[in-house]
This record gives C-alpha cells, structure tokens and sequence, in this order.
C-alpha cells in the first residue's frame, strides 16, 4: 500500500471531520465522481505477464473500493496500515494467526463481546494457544496474569457489555514491559472518541457493522496497525486466508463514516440524557455509563476518551425474568443485536449476545440490559424506557 495510509502524512493538517469525508475519497480519474465507485469487480486486465495496472490483480488480493477504505481506515485511527475484512471475527481471527503460534499466551478481559470469547475459548485454544483472564481495568491485574509466553494483551474499552473502562497507556506501558502486543477493540468507542494508537496500542480492532457503517446495512471488520511491517504481515494471511470486505460493504462503510462525528456527537448525548434518568428510576438498581460521575473509570474515560458513546447498560430489580420483560415492553428500542446503528436497540446480554460466556470468569449478570442508543429524539427514548419499565 501507499503512505496514504500515513493520516500524518496526507491528512495531519485537517480535523477529524474533514479528513472522515476526504481520507481515501479521491475524485474518480476517469469520470471525476466525487464518491468513489463500486468495484464490481474479480480480475483486471495486466499490462502484461506480471505488469499489474494500478497493483491490482485479483480482488481478494486488493480491490479499489476497498483500498479506499483501508486508506480513509487508517487516516481516522492515525495508523500506517489499515485492513478491511468480511466482519469484526474476521478481522480478529487474521489478527490471531498472524501474531500467534502453538504455545502462545494471550491475557483476555474479564467484559469482552462473546464473539471474541468464543473465538479464543472455542477456536484459538484448540490450535494450542493458551489464554487467561484479567480485569483490564486494573493494570496490576494484567500484568499478574503475564506468564513468559504472553504475546497478546487484549483489550476492550468501553467493553461489552458491561462498559468497563481500561487505561489504554498504562496497560501499553505493561505491554512494553513484557515485550508483548497490546490489541484494543475501539468498536464501542470509534476513532473520533478515542484512537488507541496514540495511546501506545499496537493494533486496533473494529467490528465496522457498528457505529462505522452506523446503519445496520453492512457487516464487516477492519484492523488498524502502527508498524508497517505487521500490516504487511497482516496482509499477506488475510490474502492467504481470504476473508475480505467485498466492494459493497466497503462502499457502505465509507458513506457511514462520512457521517461518523456528527452521529457520535449525538450517540453521547443521547446516552448521557438516557443514562441520566435511569440513575434516577427506582427499578433501576444499577447504571453502567463512563460518562457518569459514579463510574469507577469515568476519570480515565475522560481523559482518554472525546465523550463517552451511545452504548449503557443497567441492572433492573426483579432479577431475569423482570429484564427480559424490560426488553419485551419496550416499542421505540428495537429488541435486537448489535449496536452502533442511527436506531435504538435493545437486548438482553445473558440470553442474547453474551449467551456463549454463560458459566465462565465472563458470565454477565442476568438482571442486565443494554442499550444502544440512537439518534431518535432523547425524549421519545425516554419515554420508551419508562413505559418499558413499568
């Protein structure tokens, strides 16, 4: 790739907004289309036996919708490499076999989506790599679950979904210490929140379905990395193993983005105004929101973090059933997975998404529902959630 995947270099002089819209958007050459098109495309004719016109060859290898991408991917995140995969597990799957061999060690979080849990307990555990668990919150915590085989500290913050709060410097600094890569997951935040590799992180992780594509009509993933030399590895297994974003879906993504700091600003403020009345409801037994005074890492969210993000979770009286119940009442909330999108949504963790860490160190307590607040009218939201209530 080119250094346009270096933010610094093509875009260092312009806010996060501008460089959102422009990064990788370049005017068509052909027709001078300000958006850039749909490669449609599987193989391109060469200049000749191993003349490649442009660097392509074969889709999976690289396609220009694609490459676009990848380029405004890395300029949003201040990275020199950014990949874009099929989805999220995709993506964190190549990031794995890239960095791991049998007999590796990787520290987890004690709050991680139960896609990556499965992924480590169900898929990497059985090609012998070993994990262990820690609150990441607590960088003595990580660095007591180090062994000499420790290659990966992975992190989620803000995680899900209990919206735990990690300190990305002091955990890189623990990374460092161990010679080992620290990962963030920056799903729940997204780069114009929060940009981990600035903080000292070594790759960052998307789930691009989320608050990236913002619209829930596209699934993907993406890996953002600060050494070129392993995003040229990562690279080579992701054309080796094959699981790329098509031309569509990373079509759709880019339009998201264009919009990404405006919808974030409103995700926030939005959760604030959502968060803020739960704390005050008497079925509510517990808000989990960075951006309340409360929180155990509201400190750090603020210091790492441009606002806090539309995901809350909380705990209602009643235990289980009265939660589900919750999810079932409410109209305006769409009870359904995922997040990130301009709609609300609703679900219920330990039967929903968080359904494969049931009986392990990251079982989610069952009175939990978790929110992923839109764009609606806060008002409408609210009043959602207290007929939901009851």
């Amino acid at each position: 790739m080119s250094d346009t995947h270096n933010s610094q270099n093509a875009h260092g002089d312009h806010g996060f907004e501008t460089v959102a819209i422009h990064a990788g958007n370049t005017a068509d050459p052909l027709t001078g289309a300000v958006v850039p098109p749909i490669y449609q495309v599987s193989t391109y004719k060469q200049d000749g036996v191993g003349g490649l016109r442009g660097g392509y060859e074969y889709s999976r290898s690289a396609n220009p919708t694609r490459t676009a991408l990848e380029e405004n991917l890395a300029a949003l995140e201040g990275g020199r490499r950014g990949l874009a995969f099929a989805s999220g597990l995709a993506a964190e799957d190549c990031l794995l076999r890239t960095l791991l061999s049998p007999g590796d060690h990787v520290v987890i979080p004690n709050d991680a989506y139960g896609g990556t849990f499965r992924l480590f307990a169900k898929v990497v555990s059985r090609w012998g790599v070993e994990w262990s668990v820690a609150d990441t919150s607590d960088p003595a915590s990580v660095r007591a679950a180090l062994t000499p085989k420790t290659k990966v500290i992975w992190v989620e913050t803000p995680s899900n979904p209990l919206l735990g709060i990690t300190d990305i410097a002091a955990v890189a600094q623990v990374a460092r210490d161990a010679g080992a890569r620290l990962v963030v997951d920056n799903t729940f935040a997204s780069p114009y929140l929060q940009q981990p590799l600035a903080l000292g992180a070594d790759v960052v992780v998307h789930s691009l379905t989320k608050y990236m594509g913002g619209h829930s009509d596209v699934v993907g993933g993406a890996l953002i990395v600060a050494d070129p030399a392993l995003g040229d590895e990562l690279a080579y297994h992701q054309n080796a193993m094959g699981a790329v974003a098509g031309p569509m879906d990373a079509w759709l993504v880019l339009r998201g983005i264009k919009t990404l700091p405006v919808r974030m600003d409103r995700h926030s403020e939005n959760a604030t105004k959502v968060a803020d009345m739960l704390s005050r409801h008497a079925r509510v037994t517990r808000v989990l929101y960075p951006g309340l005074p409360e929180h155990p890492g509201h400190e750090i969210a603020a210091k790492q973090m441009k606002a806090f993000g539309g995901m809350v979770s909380f705990q209602v009286e009643g235990g289980e059933e009265a939660a589900v119940a919750v999810c079932d009442r409410a109209k305006l909330f769409t009870l359904g997975e995922s997040l990130g999108g301009v709609e609300s949504l609703i679900e219920h963790p330990g039967r929903m998404t968080h359904a494969s860490v049931a009986g392990s160190a990251l079982e989610v307590p069952a009175d939990l529902v978790r929110l992923s607040v839109g764009i609606e009218s806060a008002d409408d939201l609210l009043a959602d959630l207290q007929q939901a209530l009851g």
